[in-house]
Parts: structure tokens; sequence; C-alpha cells
């Protein structure tokens, strides 16, 4: 006795299947099923994972899909290429077509489909075009005899399902939660008819046949269709763009050119070493078919003249001779074989960064060359994970908003929710409480929500270009924005043989650009983008050595800072080279996984004697001072170690960087222990190397990746170290980079300029910055309209500078709001004076309509009473009222006279009390809650004075004593004992207490 289960759902059913394809998988071999069909709700959310997960289990998988819209429903399942071409171009219909219908769309996209429903309205249409491969599906608890009735009337046959969503009872009320989460809904107000039935589950053969005593053939039909259908579905091809039309000999003949061409423009001239790369790369490129895809990511880079072509391709020298990437991999010694190699199956990406308010344009481009027949987005496949799964649980048992709040906001970032009970029962935020059943039964639930399907969103970048029609190889949806969305997130889709160009958005490419253009608007000064070289700069050298780098590119994290000053030591000096090969190994580093290594590598970078661990490792681990830093460099020490190949090396790097690894990876580790054997190498040095091997098991890059982001560091570095206001005003305007507004605004201050407020006539939309001084722009200014602002600059360019409020008043409409907050906000005070905003206010009101919200209008006003002046304290009330923060003064400054009696060790001279005792004044910039090597939550916090930032480490004993303190709002007093490496202080923290 058997069957084939047919209509069953996996987590990759939105909102309503509950069990991983891998579980369904190994439930289905352990119930001795020989196939198995997915078919999640209106989507192939999860085909490339089922794929891989049937083949571990010994299954033959079915793809499906179970389309529902309206009250319309039915199961599809693929019978071969063309079926499954069709089920993506129907179910691309269903989430694009507002009219869509799906009997009327079945009976134009039904061939290779067999097609199960109990909805008369979808079968009887289909019936009378063709009776094939139609059936009526049967299933326990879904009004299975009036199916059966219909089966009868119709004269279809019938096929048993038992719609499987659970596995086990304990599913039943997962599935219910998903379900009111989905709806909005509590749990106890969940319609029956919106759920699934708690009999709802993958059976056995005998437990299915139970149900069908009477129609037996119901079982028989499964096992016909799922021979009908195809299961030796293959993937691994790769679905490459089509350039212009070109025949491939056409595109790489192109290629060739334009990247000899590029070599011309790179290097000058030909050197032997530059054409036998060339030459190298361009025969794989043939050979792998990939001309066509370079061609078209050249043609969308051109399209900004600022870009960051950064990851493993990189590592191209023709990429970089077709002004792609940046960096010089000849030069740098980038190895090309991270990004293709012979044995590679997969389709490597190419990712390019562009100003991130450019990207936009960018994609609109893309989509104009290429339509959105044969293009679309990648997606980001969101699931509910951590404080959001818990807040969604605790949200449909009906708990409070605020108390939801209270928890969730004392919940560590890094915490899983199913690891939140636990972590809650230590938690020093949570210390002395006892958590309810009911809260622990939320936190259970959660727990199983985590990494659920909840919705699609748009990845950050991925654009995927085919060269006939997307629609036949994945199905598509439309995204908030309105581009087409496919269903894969990115490693699917690479699974699937879809090669993706990441086109994602830089601020501080952004930044760069606005930068130069102020400063050839101020100097007439014009830098050449990519001949660019900006560490022959001393400054720029000096800068980065001293990790004065807030503001700057991927180098201003408070770790990264301390990381450059451990590294280079004050008034330690190096050339442009060297400081850049070792900005490189910094940006790479300096991951969670290697702070092992980090001190180790500091103490060799600064003379601590070292020898590679192996002697067979010196050529790779020489230029890293003897450790693994670079994610290529996994793959060379297993070539060099263990006689790996390079793609088995470049296999085993993918596998460490994944999270289902440990069987595969246990493979590999056994290899690399036999070929290391083989090659004498001691089990000790063996087992030290592959510790090395998984610190890469974390977030990680490759040395072109670290390349292209140091160089764009570096462009970062030189703009502050040479043009600090017009940099500064960049940053901020451009709202990214590590910190707030506030801390960028002090680090101006100690870069000694001058904070200025928005004027009427000085001030534009965004920050701007000039000879020594930093001018805050409209956009600081909380509430205020762009339509306000657009229209004020608009008549200051048409009109000339304001003459005064009247003048102001009669020039511009404006709603009375709007200018209301300028005046609160300083922006007249160079006219009129501070101490005339009561009176200006005045007559504002005097100018206004009787209605509210109404324009102002040029009437004379009357005469208007003469109020007091505000006080200071009422001035700085209204700064942090319109600006949410203070530019007249450091915060910390408020407090002058209460600091002075604390007697307090400044920022500027903390590294004179190294071993001692201190009590320091600090104002928080930004924090980090980490994890001990026993799992005790402990945190890192930057703070600043006024007169320089400096950073505090809260070990678990302090953090959970004081961890309730730091709300960031306040001035904190700390008291603690400066301790010192390799030139750096630090605060550790003993005391924790707050200025009156």
């Amino acid at each position: 006795m058997s069957y084939a289960p047919l209509h069953v759902h996996s987590a990759f059913s939105p909102q309503w299947g509950v069990r991983s394809v891998e579980d369904l998988c190994a439930a289905a071999r352990a119930l001795g099923l020989k196939h198995l069909a997915l078919t999640d709700r209106n989507g192939l959310y999860g085909v490339p994972h089922f794929l891989a997960a049937a083949r571990a289990q010994g299954l033959i998988p079915l793809i499906g899909a179970e389309a529902k819209k309206g009250a319309q429903r039915a199961v599809l399942l693929a019978q071969n290429a063309e079926g499954y071409a069709n089920l993506c171009r129907l179910l691309s219909d269903l989430h694009c077509r507002e009219d869509f219908d799906l009997a009327q769309s079945l009976r134009a996209l039904r061939r290779g489909l067999t097609i199960l429903s109990d909805d008369a309205a979808v079968l009887a249409p289909l019936r009378r075009q063709d009776r094939a491969d139609l059936y009526v599906e049967l299933s326990p608890g879904h009004q299975m005899h009036r199916a059966l009735a219909l089966s009868r009337e119709l004269g279809l046959p019938p096929a048993a399902t038992s719609r499987a969503v659970l596995l086990e009872a304990e599913d039943y009320e997962v599935h219910r939660v998903l379900r009111a989460i989905a709806l909005n809904t509590k749990l106890g107000r969940l319609p029956s008819d919106e759920s699934a039935g708690e009999g709802d589950r993958l059976l056995s053969a005998r437990a299915l046949a139970d149900f069908f005593p009477h129609c037996p053939q119901a079982l028989d039909n499964t096992l016909r269709i799922a021979a009908s259908c195809r299961g030796d579905w293959d993937f691994s091809a790769t679905i490459f763009p089509a350039f212009r039309g070109l025949a491939d000999g056409e595109a790489f003949a192109q290629l060739e050119a334009r990247a000899r061409r590029g070599a011309l423009w790179r290097y000058g001239q030909m050197s032997a070493r530059v054409e036998e790369r060339l030459q190298r790369e361009l025969r794989l490129i043939r050979d792998k078919g990939f001309a066509h895809y370079f061609l078209v990511v050249e043609e969308i880079a051109k399209q900004s003249p600022r870009t960051c072509g950064r990851g493993s391709a990189a590592a191209s020298l023709v990429a970089y001779c077709l002004g792609i990437t940046h960096v010089d991999p000849i030069a740098y010694n980038l190895f090309f074989e991270r990004f293709l190699n012979e044995g590679r199956l997969d389709p490597p990406d190419i990712d390019i960064d562009f100003p991130w308010d450019e990207r936009d344009a960018i994609l609109d481009f893309a989509f104009q060359r290429y339509g959105a027949r044969r293009a679309a987005m990648v997606a980001n496949q969101v699931g509910f994970k951590g404080r959001s799964s818990l807040r969604e649980v605790a949200k449909v048992f009906g708990f409070p908003e605020g108390e939801i709040k209270d928890v969730t906001a004392r919940l560590s970032h890094y915490c899983t929710a199913g690891r939140a009970a636990a972590a809650m029962d230590r938690d020093p935020q949570f210390q002395g409480e006892t958590l309810s059943e009911d809260w622990r039964r939320v936190l259970a639930l959660a727990g199983r929500l985590d990494g659920q399907l909840r919705h699609l969103s748009l990845h950050c970048g991925g654009l995927v270009v085919v060269p006939d029609e997307i629609r036949r190889y994945v199905p598509v949806e439309v995204s908030a924005k309105g581009l087409p969305l496919i269903q894969w997130e990115k490693d699917q889709a690479e699974a699937a043989g879809l090669v993706k160009i990441d086109i994602l958005g830089n601020r501080s490419l952004a930044v760069i650009r606005d930068a130069l253009a102020a400063v050839k608007e101020h100097t007439g000064r014009e830098i050449d983008y990519a001949a660019w070289r900006p560490l022959d700069d001393a400054r720029t050298r000096e800068l980065l050595c001293a990790g004065e780098t807030m503001g700057c590119f991927y180098i201003e994290s408070p770790a990264t800072r301390q990381l450059l000053k451990r590294m280079f030591g004050e008034g330690r000096t190096t050339d442009a080279d060297d400081l850049f090969e070792h900005l490189v190994m910094a940006s790479s580093i300096i991951r969670p996984a290697a702070n092992v290594f980090i001190r180790e590598f500091v103490a060799r970078l600064r003379g601590k004697p070292w020898s590679c661990a192996h002697p067979l490792l010196d050529e790779v681990l020489r230029e890293t001072y003897g450790l693994a830093v670079y994610q290529e460099q996994i793959t060379q020490v297993a070539m060099a170690l263990a006689d790996f190949t390079a793609f088995e090396g470049d296999q085993l790097r993918k596998i460490i960087s994944k999270k289902h690894k440990a069987q595969t990876l246990r493979d590999y580790h056994a290899k690399f222990l036999d070929g290391g054997r083989r090659k004498g190498v001691g089990k000790e040095i063996l087992n030290q190397i592959w510790a090395q091997i998984l610190s890469f098991s974390g977030y990680s890059f490759c040395k072109p990746h670290s390349a292209s982001y140091a160089l764009v560091s570096c462009k970062s570095a030189w703009l502050k170290a040479n043009y600090p206001a017009e940099f500064m005003a960049a940053v901020i305007s451009n709202q990214g980079g590590f910190y707030s507004p506030l801390a960028y605004i002090s680090e101006a201050r100690r870069l000694g300029l001058a904070v200025l407020p928005p004027d009427i006539n000085a001030a534009d939309l965004a920050y701007s910055g000039r000879a020594g001084g930093l001018r805050v722009g409209f956009m600081q200014i909380q509430g205020l309209s762009r339509a306000a602002v657009a229209a004020l600059l608009a008549e200051r360019r048409r009109g000339g500078l304001y003459r005064g409020f009247e003048d102001f008043l009669r020039r511009v409409r404006m709603d009375v709001a709007d200018v209301r907050l300028l005046i609160k906000a300083g922006c007249f005070d160079a006219l009129e004076g501070k101490q005339r905003r009561p009176a200006l206010l005045w007559a504002l009101l005097a100018h206004r309509h009787a209605a509210p919200g109404a324009s102002l209008f040029d009437e004379a006003p009357p005469e208007l009473p003469t109020p007091p002046p505000y006080d200071d304290r009422q001035v700085i009330a209204q700064e942090l009222e319109t600006l949410g923060l203070l530019i007249s003064c450091h915060p910390l400054a408020l407090h002058r006279y209460a600091i002075a009696r604390l007697k307090p060790v400044s920022a500027a001279r903390m590294g004179a009390w190294t071993n001692r005792y201190v009590t320091m004044i600090g104002w928080w910039v930004t924090g980090k809650t980490v994890q001990d090597k026993d799992g005790r939550p402990m945190e890192f916090v930057s703070f600043e004075d006024t007169t320089g930032l400096f950073d505090a480490t809260f070990f678990p004993q302090a953090y959970a004593r004081f961890c309730r303190k730091l709300s960031r709002l306040r001035p904190y007093v700390l008291k603690g004992r400066v301790e010192e490496e390799f030139g750096v202080a630090t605060l550790t923290v003993e005391w924790v207490g707050f200025l009156e």
C-alpha cells in the first residue's frame, strides 16, 4: 500500500505553513514514502531548497503550488519544463494582475500541468476544454463526500490528499498563531475557515487509506500522477543575460576588445604580466560563458562616474580594465580564483555600489534597457525573528501594547525568540522578575516562528537579467516600489542558475560626490575620481594612522578606530602602499569571530617575532603575519596544506559561511586532516589552522572586497583631512554613517569648525560647509515641510536675499506652522536678532487667516505688543524642540558647574591616567551589547565630553549592575580604571551615576 503526497505546505507558505522542507522530507522518508510534492500557497518560494532536501533523503521531488485567489483554489503540479514555465507564469499573474481569474488563467496556461481541485468553478470550465490531467481532490475533513459527488458529476477521477500543513499535534497552535498574525486578529477570534484543520497532516499510506475504504482509486491515482510528473529536476545550468542580441562569439570578441583598451587606459602599456593575466581570465570567461554578463555589468556601471565595484569580482583584471572595479588586482595580489575557477559550478556575481540617491535611476536605466519581461529584482524573504516575532505573538494573545514594549525593549538585539526565555532568566535587564506562564507560552511559540516566511521585500540590490522571459524561470511579484520581484532570495536564485548583479546604494559615495562638488565650487579644484591617489597625501596618512576616522566609510566604528590606533600607534609613519595594504587587512579582520586573533595580529604587526605555523603556509600567509585574514585564504591554505584543488578549497570556503553545514563540514575536515597528514603536517598544527578556518564562519570579507572598501575609506579620509567643513556637511546631509548628527557635530567642533544655525539667507536644504564653518541645513528642522523649504529657496534664488521678516512674509506664501518652526529654529536671528523671536511670532499671528492652516497674505500688520525676549533656557528649549539636538553648544556645557565640582579626567587626557582609577563625565554616543565567552551580556559604549571621544567597557558584572541606567539621554558620571593596550586607553567601568 502506497501513495504520493501531492498537497504539502512548508514554512515557505507565507503565514500558513509551519515546518521546514528538511523536516517534511525527513518525515516523508520515515513514513516510507517515495515521492513528495511541495505545493506552497501561491508560490514556489522554497523550490531550490526543497530539491536539495528531497535528494538528501532519497525522495523523488515533485514541483507544484496551491493557487488560491478569493474562493477559487487548485493544486497545480508541473509535469515537465513547459508545465513548470506555465506554473511560474500563472503564479506571476496571480500576484501581478488585479483582474486575475484562476479558471480563466488555467484555460490559457494548463499545458504541462496536472490540476487537482474540489472547486467546481475551476474544474467545470477546464473539463469542457479538455478532461486530461484533471482530478477532483478528496481530503479528510474537507467536505470529502461533496467532493466525491463532484467527481462523479463531472466524470473526473478523484485524487486523495491530506493537505499536509502539520507533522505533529504541537504544530497546530503554531499554525493558528501564524493565521492570527496574518489576519491581525486575536487568537480567540480566529475564524475556523481561515486556518487548516487539526487533521491536515502528512500521513502514512495506511493512515490515509483508512479514510478511503469506499474509494481506494483515490490513492492509486496519486501514484499515477506522480509517475506523470518530472522528478529529476535540474536547475544547475547557468542562465546568462544576453547583451544587445549578440551571439556568444560576438559578445566575447567585444569583451576582449574593450578589456584590452581598458588595460592601456589603466596601465599605459601592456606588460607581459598584464598580458598573461588578461589572457588567463579571458579564456576562463569565454569557457564559462560569462562574456554577456561582463558587458551588461559594464554598461550599468558606466551610468555613474562614482562607483565601487566590490566583492570577489574586484580580483578580476578584466573587471578592473572595464572600469567596473577600481583596485589594481595585480599590484595588490588579488586572488582571481576566489571569483571564478575551472571547477566552479554556481555563478559568481558582481557587486557595484552607487551613491545611494542615484540607485533608483540606475535601476530605471536597467529596466528601460532590458525590460520587465527580462529583468527582475531578487527578493528578501522576510521571516519572523527575535523581538519582532515575540511582539507579534504577544499581540495575538492580547497582551497590552505597553507590556509588550517593556519586555521586548529590554531584550538584547542578538537574542532569538527561541532563546528568549533562557536569556530573560539570566539577563540583568530582567533581574528580580518572574515570568508568568502566559509569557512563557508566548516565548515558546515565538521561538517556533523563528525563520518562518512572512512576506517578500526588495533585496538591497540584486538584479537578475535573463535572455528571454524571467517568468518562465521563477514566479514574479510586484514590490511596494513597483519593481518586479522574483520569489527567491539570493541563495536560491544562485542555486537555480540565475546570475544576479548587485546594484547597491552606498551613502559614502554620495558623501564623496557632494564633498567634491562643494570643494570645486569653493576652491575651483577638481579631482579626477578614477585617477585619485588619496594616500599620496601626508595629512591623510596621519589621520588614518591616528584612527581619527569618524565619518570615514567603513573605518569609523569604535572597534575599527581602536584597531587603527593599535596597529599604527601614535607618531608611526608608513608609506602609501604599505598603509593601504594594512587598511585592507584591518577592514577584513575586524569581525566578531576573529577577535581571538586580533590581539596577536597587532602584536606581530608591531614587532613581535612570528613565523607561520608550517613552512607550506609561508607563501599564503606571509603578507598577513602568518594569520588567515581574508576569506580566500581558506582556499589557499587548504590547497597548500592539504592538496585541495582550487574548486575544493572554494567549496570549503562556501561551506564555512553557510548555516546548514555540519555533515558536509565534517567531511571536509576529515579530508583536510588526511591531506595534511599525507604532506607530513602534524595533527596539532592542522587543528590550529582549522580553528583559524572556522573563524570565518561569521561575517567575513575576501581581500578584493576589503581592498575596494579600503579605497573608498581612503578617499573619505582625504576629504576629512583636507576639506573638513565640506566633508562633515556631506556626511550629515546624507544621513548615513555610524553615529547620530549630534555626534558628527561634536566631531566638527573638534576639527575646529564653527557650528552655525540654520539661516533664512545662508542655509540650504542640506548641511553646508565652508571656510571653517558648518551650517545646519533646513533638513534638520523637525516637522518643516519640504514644500516650504522648496518655496523659500526658489524665491531666494529668484528675488535675492531676504531683507527682513516682513520682506519674507510678502514674498513667500507658506503655512503658518512652517513659519513658526523657522522662527523658533533661529532662522531669522541674523536678520532680526534673537531677542525679537517673540515679536516675530506676534507678527506672524497678525498675518494669518481665521481658518487654521491658512496661508499668509500681504497686508501690513497692525500695531503689535512688544514682548520681552526669551531667556537662555527658553532659547535652548526651542532649539531642542525644532532641531532635535543642541547646536549652540555641547550638551555637557549646560552642566559645566556641576562638572567642575567633580574635577573629572577629560577624554583628551585619559591616556595619562593609565592603570589608575578616575572619574569621567560622558555623553552617550553609541553602544554595542555582546556576549562574553560564557554567554553573559556585556557592553562596549563610546562616550564623549567637550574634549573628545572615549571608549568604555562594561564587563558582565558592571553591566548587570548598571544596564538599566544606560538610557542614553543624560550626562553620565563614570568611575573606573583606565586600561591601555598597544597605546590605546579605554575605561573599565565600575560605577555609574548621573549629573543632577
